[in-house]
């Protein structure tokens, strides 16, 4: 298409969110005319969303600053049926109970993107449980699942792919993708919701919703997917050796969340900068293009900048200090990650690689060894010789050591009181 004429698609096209859009040219007029009202699904499956979710979480924010109207489908009905979009096997079944305390900790991170309320543009959060929970099976087969053909579906890759690899596939999850059509013409109907957002994985789920919609109502329903996010060296994004970053504090600290950002690699600065912060584009171009030591810089300003938007602005400026103390100044930030010994274990002594392990800087005991092994394990920045090296209460006589997993993690163990 010739340059978009909507504030909402030059922004989002312009920091590199869009991978797929069903009708390019309607959805841009359609933005000029007023509000649309938008909306991406997020199932229940675990206390707290992690990074892999943040690029919807800034394309609902882009949204919103561009004058349209952000709605959050939480997916209490859909956990309970599981997407095969991407997954090799099927989802484990979680009780009600699970997915309202799932539920209750990711909501708690939107309000640090979103501005919510009554007006036209404030964002909402509705869960489709309060319609999918009341439907009756054959009335609503009658009713929408003639609108579906089987062959279709089973060319889309959430269905394919597993087919492909012979994985099995439960007739529970081959309703998915009908229940996120059915999703998106009662978002439409209740909300007056236009577009359906999401990751490239949900193209044929978002297709099928759009095609209902004009098929049952009438109506003129767009779809937008955005590009799947992997680092330059074509890891998943989100992954680090500690496990998923999480959003939530209580999950992942923000010391935590800030280095992970101020570890990206150097190919991925601008693209980041894009994506995850507010920062205009001028200055991102003026960071992307430092090179050596002046890229360390824009990573700290990534780092600041993402951890602001998840975490306030005054858990971003103690994790940077942090990090400043530690790394810069070799000391001890106060708010790495902390494991306490009892004094018995340290009268007794701890071997070097247990330690590590505890500390959450390797995943096995296995692992730790490797690490000191090839001389990457340090305690107080001295090189650990020995794997099987104790640490005792003699060590700890100052109150606390700093372990260090290679240059760039690190964590503190501390004598309990």
């Amino acid at each position: 298409m010739t340059s978009p004429r909507s504030e909402f698609l030059a922004r989002i096209i312009g920091r590199n969110y869009v991978h797929q859009i069903t009708d390019v040219e309607a959805l841009d007029a359609a933005a000029l005319k007023g509000p649309i009202a938008a909306y991406i699904g997020f199932d229940c499956t675990a206390p707290s969303l992690h990074v892999g979710s943040l690029v919807s979480i800034m394309l609902l924010r882009n949204l919103q600053r561009t004058g349209h109207k952000p709605i959050i489908l939480m997916g209490g009905g859909t956990t309970k049926v599981g997407d095969p979009s991407g997954k090799d096997e099927a989802r484990q079944l979680l009780t009600d109970a699970d997915i309202a305390a799932n539920m209750a900790g990711i909501k708690t991170v939107f309000g640090r993107y979103l501005r919510f309320g009554d007006g036209p543009t404030d964002a909402i959060m509705v869960n489709n449980a309060d319609w999918l929970d009341r439907l009756e099976y054959i009335p609503f087969l009658r009713d929408f699942g003639r609108h579906f053909s089987v062959n279709r579906m089973l060319s889309f890759d959430s269905v394919r792919l597993r087919l492909e690899r012979e994985q099995p596939l439960s007739f529970l999850e081959f309703n998915y993708m009908v229940l996120q059509a059915y999703d998106f013409l009662e978002l439409s109907r209740r909300h007056g919701c236009t577009l359906q957002m999401g990751g490239s994985d949900q193209w044929g789920n978002i297709v099928n919703g759009v095609e209902l919609g004009r098929r049952v109502d009438e109506r003129t329903l767009f779809g937008l997917t955005t590009p799947l996010i992997t680092t330059s060296s074509g890891a998943k994004m989100g992954k680090t050796a500690k496990g998923a970053v999480w959003l939530n504090a209580e999950k992942l600290a923000a010391h935590d969340y800030w280095q992970f950002w101020r570890n990206t690699e150097d190919g991925d600065v601008g693209r980041f900068l894009r994506l995850f912060t507010d920062l205009p584009l001028d200055e991102v171009d003026r960071l992307e293009r430092l090179r050596d030591a002046d890229l360390n810089e824009a990573k700290k300003i990534l780092a600041n900048e993402a951890t602001k938007l998840c975490h306030g602005e005054e858990a971003a400026a103690a994790a940077a200090e942090t990090a400043r103390q530690t790394f810069e100044e070799g000391g001890v930030g106060g708010a790495l990650p902390t494991i306490v010994l009892t004094r018995a274990e340290a009268a007794a002594g701890i071997a070097a690689y247990e330690l590590f392990r505890r500390a959450g800087l390797c995943a096995s005991g296995g692992e730790a060894r490797r690490l000191i092994r090839g001389r990457g394990g340090r305690i107080n920045d001295a090189v650990v010789e020995d794997e099987n090296d104790l640490v005792t209460d003699a060590r700890l006589a100052q109150g606390v050591i700093k372990l260090s997993a290679g240059r760039k993690r690190h964590a503190l163990v501390r004598l309990s009181e």
